[in-house]
């Protein structure tokens, strides 16, 4: 099958709805429909604004956060359609990719 990984990059003080945005993005994927998503902490990032983002022992509000889903092309317009109409401020990046399941259900 064909398609796009889309990954999210947040942080975990980030929220939308209440909720932290990779919270919010990995129920968005269930609620669309989505095959699966992973949600996948970092230690360290540096945003787009050249600000160094660290996970401490002590303080995880800024750990850096990724989100990955792979999608077919019209899953990713409702995915990105919802997220414009939602108003959320997020990078990501958008690569083709064939992906499948491969093996028995059974084993």
């Amino acid at each position: 099958m064909n398609g796009y990984q889309v990954t999210f990059f947040t942080q975990q003080d980030r929220r939308h709805h209440g909720k932290p945005l990779a919270d919010w993005l990995m129920l968005l994927a269930g609620e669309l429909g989505l095959r699966g998503a992973t949600l996948i902490p970092a230690s360290e990032g540096i945003g787009h604004h050249h600000r160094f983002h660290s996970a401490h022992f002590f303080e995880l509000a800024d750990q850096p956060l990724s989100v990955v889903i792979a999608v077919t092309a019209e899953e990713c317009d409702r995915l990105f359609d919802r997220l414009k109409s939602e108003d959320v401020r997020i990078f990501y990046i958008k690569t083709a990719i064939e992906f499948g399941v491969l093996g028995n259900e059974s084993a």
